[in-house]
């Protein structure tokens, strides 16, 4: 009898060390449940989630949609994302703000955002923004487009009148002449444009900080296979997307529930053939944006932006993407 218990106890740890063992590398385990976001400013998450490119690997993948950069760090805060997808600027932002994550990967660069007015504005110029009332979402890269955008006329956000909107409703706001002029992002602003005769009246591409992954800190000490297997996962998508330029306008169309001409249109101003690695060009855009988010109060001190801008960026899990 205590033979058999004994045989029992041996078996049931030799089970749990088996069980325990799963997916280790280097003494870190490979989480098999995952939180990750898509969003239609993220082609390359529509194409791993209709895809399944994660599933078909073992994994279980709770999808979020993310609206804007802001609801996708709201999630990477909150631990309902493990992974999300924002601009750069809105990543310096969250991580000067308390939120630590590492941006891990670039998914797309290129011209996403711009001023917008309505078809018979008067409005011509970025000067012409004094007074006026513009909407934009808070904390996202159009918010930070828009403050690089008026400092160059010499304004700055107290000089205007912002009207805080998620993307989608800032171009419902802007087609009923609720506001002057929208600081806006794609597919909506290509939509607009289509649909409304809506007019870009500013444009600097340079002032676009492109699309980024992030990844929670506790999440990358925790499972740094996971962590590399989603941004390989990317790669694989990018892969596709780029010899599939057709089918990717057509898959943005139906999640996004906008024209095939208004996908088109998006991804013109938008490039997925980009290197995935976070670099120079990068810190270049967010060593600009830091001092204007300091000064208009969405980041609390100096020395917590330049904090975060010397800590956001781990580039070696898109080093080493596959």
């Amino acid at each position: 009898m205590v033979k058999g218990r004994y045989l029992t106890v041996v078996s049931v740890i030799a089970t749990l060390v088996a069980v325990s063992g799963c997916g280790s590398s280097g003494g870190t385990t490979a989480s098999k449940d995952i939180h990750l976001d898509y969003a239609y400013y993220n082609p390359l998450s529509l194409v791993i989630r209709d895809q399944h490119l994660l599933e078909k690997q073992g994994y279980n993948v709770t999808w979020v949609l993310s609206q804007g950069s802001n609801k996708a760090n709201e999630g990477l805060r909150s631990k309902a994302l493990d992974l999300g997808s924002t601009g750069g600027s809105p990543a310096l932002l969250a991580r000067a703000n308390g939120t630590p994550i590492k941006v891990v990967d670039v998914y797309a660069r290129g011209e996403w955002t711009a001023l917008v007015v309505a078809k018979n504005s008067p409005i011509n110029s970025v000067a012409d923004l004094k007074g006026k009332k513009v909407a934009v979402t808070k904390g996202t890269d159009p918010y930070f487009f828009l403050l690089q955008s008026l400092a160059t006329a010499g304004l700055s956000a107290s000089d205007i009148e912002i009207v805080n909107l998620q993307h989608a409703d800032g171009k419902t706001a802007l087609e009923r002449g609720d506001v002057d002029a929208w600081s806006g992002l794609d597919p909506f602003m290509a939509e607009t444009i289509q649909q409304a005769g809506s007019r870009i009246i500013y444009r600097n591409p340079d002032f676009n900080s492109g699309g980024v992954l992030n990844a929670r800190e506790d999440f990358i000490a925790a499972h740094p296979d996971t962590v590399q297997l989603v941004v390989n996962t990317y790669e694989e998508a990018r892969k596709w997307a780029k010899t599939h330029p057709a089918e990717l306008a057509a898959l943005l169309a139906s999640q996004a529930k906008v024209p095939l001409s208004v996908a088109q249109e998006e991804l013109t101003r938008m490039s997925v053939d980009t290197s995935p690695v976070p670099g120079d060009w990068l810190s270049a855009v967010l060593t600009r944006v830091e001092p204007l988010a300091v000064a208009d109060g969405d980041i609390k001190s100096d020395d917590a932006g330049r904090n975060a801008l010397n800590t956001l960026i781990e580039p070696k899990y898109a080093q080493q993407a596959h």
